[in-house]
């Protein structure tokens, strides 16, 4: 081969190079985004799912009674008419 056949190869190659890897966005970060969009697409199914968990708690809480009065035994220490409240303090483990 001549000298400008190799001058001429090697422009080629190197042509192949820049279109492959070089410019803005090369196949190496190509790579890189589909990971990120895989990953983030991951993320988006999580929070949906705590969403939805998330609305059926809400609706539990606005319309189920027996939620409600749980909530308001366990939260703010509501008693029935008739029911005695007992509240267990621990004691004082600071030796006055």
């Amino acid at each position: 081969m001549t000298r400008a056949r190799w001058i001429g190869l090697g422009i080629v190659i190197l042509a192949l190079i820049f279109a492959i890897e070089g410019g803005e966005y090369s196949t190496w970060d190509w790579w890189k985004l589909r990971g990120q969009e895989k990953e983030e697409k991951a993320a988006v199914t999580d929070l949906r799912r705590t969403v939805d968990s998330l609305d059926k708690v809400l609706k539990g809480v606005q319309t189920d009674p027996k939620v409600q009065e749980r909530i308001a035994r366990e939260q703010y220490g509501m008693i029935r008419r008739g029911e005695f409240l007992y509240r267990l303090v621990p004691a004082d483990t600071t030796g006055r």
